[in-house]
């Protein structure tokens, strides 16, 4: 990310949109090992945070977030507004998360 601008926000304070490249967009589909898996089932049974998927989501987040600055750089963008995520369960104990956000071209105002 050192190189690029990524913001929820749709402008950024400083610079103005000088080309929307298009929708940039990262996603993993990630799983915990079956030993978490367990462990994670059994403190769903008691109640509270569960730890496990939690940490499994914030990876999978990081992974989505860089492969969206990837794609942006590929389009040739020095920036990507207005991103957002999305989860999705596709299987027992594995979840997608995928990032997405407009790649553009930022100029200093």
């Amino acid at each position: 990310m050192e190189d690029i601008i990524v913001t929820t926000t749709e402008q950024v304070p400083g610079f103005r949109v000088a080309k929307i490249l298009g929708i940039a967009r990262g996603a993993t589909v990630r799983a915990k090992h079956l030993g978490k898996d367990i462990v994670a089932g059994l403190r769903n049974i008691v109640g509270g945070e569960v730890k496990e998927y939690t940490e499994m989501l914030a990876e999978a987040r990081d992974i989505a977030l860089k492969g969206m600055i990837q794609n942006a750089k590929e389009m040739g963008a020095n920036g990507v507004i207005g991103i957002r995520f999305m989860t999705a369960s596709v299987a027992a104990g594995a979840a997608e998360v995928f990032a997405y956000g407009t790649a553009v071209v930022l100029e200093k105002e």
